[in-house]
């Protein structure tokens, strides 16, 4: 993103805040339109699926490292292992928080062209209005569905990289770590089912994103 894109976006950012009336009247008085906002919220979206990726990817090795080493310093492996847990959930609802960002605006952007869609006195481009109106509410809805998909990808992973977590807390020894191999393989399944949802939902993102440009 190049550096006026990165200040209108952010000054957008903070101007979320406030009343969603207000908000939109200021952005557009220096050129930012829903339109804008909405391709911005899913670039941002898009950008948090893939560190959210590489954050899964990097739990599932250091996982791996800790289950496989026979001398594994338990106490050391429960905080490692809870660390990964902790920004595993981070970048889980970083990807969350974007996604209620986009059908916000959204939300609004729609609204907003329904809306303006009855203004028009000539049939037909208010015919090619409405025409365009749906086809883009049908990628939108294309690309949240796998937005959501990859999103409710995250719980199960999350849910055991947390029990394991939980249990290695209060099982400091080496029965713990047999019981930590024995979800290893589910974790690992779990996590590629979440990184190819992931490239779908990106791949979406791209889509839709080129075509609102």
């Amino acid at each position: 993103m190049r550096p006026y894109q990165y200040f209108v976006f952010s000054l957008a950012a903070l101007l979320l805040v406030g009343c969603a009336t207000v908000k939109y009247n200021t952005l557009e008085k220096i050129g930012i339109h829903k339109r804008d906002l909405l391709v911005g919220n899913v670039e941002d979206t898009r950008d948090a699926q893939k560190e959210a990726q590489e954050q899964f990817k990097d739990a599932l090795e250091k996982f791996g490292s800790l289950v496989k080493i026979e001398d594994t310093d338990l106490k050391k492996a429960y905080e490692r292992l809870s660390d990964e847990y902790e920004d595993s959930a981070d970048a889980a609802e970083e990807v969350s928080d974007q996604i209620d960002d986009v059908e916000e605006v959204a939300g609004d952007l729609f609204e907003e062209w329904a809306e303006e869609i009855n203004s028009y006195s000539d049939a037909n481009l208010k015919r090619d209005s409405q025409s365009k109106l749906r086809d883009t509410q049908a990628r939108y809805r294309e690309m949240l569905g796998s937005m959501k998909e990859a999103e409710a990808s995250m719980q199960p992973v999350l849910a055991t990289l947390r029990d394991n977590v939980l249990y290695l807390k209060h099982n400091l020894n080496a029965q713990a770590i047999g019981s930590l191999q024995t979800t290893f393989s589910d974790l690992q399944g779990d996590i590629n089912v979440l990184i190819n949802r992931m490239n779908q939902s990106i791949e979406r993102s791209n889509e839709f994103i080129r075509t609102m440009q």
